[in-house]
């Protein structure tokens, strides 16, 4: 994961280290896998789905995305519910792949699940899985809402061609039309914040 708009400020091995970490270091965005053990004396799972509503409870302004390779529906609906901003299946490749803008779109306030983990969320809290790519198009298009196509897509330094297909492919599952509908639909469900958001290094100067 390498952009310049992503610090890695800390890192921990064991459950135990997980609070700690977080009170020495300010923190925008935690990945977390599901796997990683209570300490060296006590390999069992560390029970983090079971924390997480405690450790967002002391930082609620914490997003926390998922990286796992268990994909039961319970576990998923449990960490939804206990507030964590993405679910990514490790042998999701193709959002492995794009961590670092999915990183991006959780820390400016939106969501992102891999496909399956959508499909798995509570009724009245379901996201339309559009890619990191799509979500970054109506991103910019919603910071520059007066903007032209060919304008908002030398921001993102791609064709205009390649971000109209990325915006129609986001209208389609959206169930929308246009770029304001689409702007407007992906607020409404969370997938973009109300207001826009500036994205902010994690560095903590």
């Amino acid at each position: 994961m390498s952009t310049k708009e992503i610090q890695v400020v800390a890192s921990a091995s064991y459950g135990d280290e997980m609070l700690p970490m977080l009170r020495s270091n300010p923190v925008d965005v935690l990945l977390l896998d599901l796997s990683v053990p209570t300490s060296p004396e006590n390999l069992n799972q560390y029970p983090m789905i079971y924390a997480l509503r405690g450790m967002l409870d002391e930082f609620p302004d914490l997003k926390v995305i998922i990286i796992s390779t268990f994909k039961e529906r319970g576990l998923v609906k449990a960490a939804v519910e206990r507030g964590v901003r993405g679910y990514i299946y490790k042998d999701d490749q193709s959002s492995i792949q794009q961590l670092a803008r999915i990183v991006l779109i959780v820390a400016s306030g939106g969501n992102y699940f891999s496909a399956g983990a959508y499909f798995e969320l509570p009724e009245d809290r379901t996201r339309k899985n559009i890619s990191p790519r799509q979500l970054e198009a109506l991103a910019v298009a919603a910071a520059y809402p007066n903007e032209t196509t060919d304008v908002l897509a030398r921001r993102l330094k791609i064709s205009g061609s390649t971000l109209r297909n990325l915006l129609s492919n986001a209208y389609t599952r959206l169930g929308v039309r246009t770029r304001s509908a689409a702007i407007g639909r992906a607020r409404e469900i969370g997938l973009l914040p109300s207001i826009h958001t500036p994205v902010i290094s994690t560095d903590s100067n």
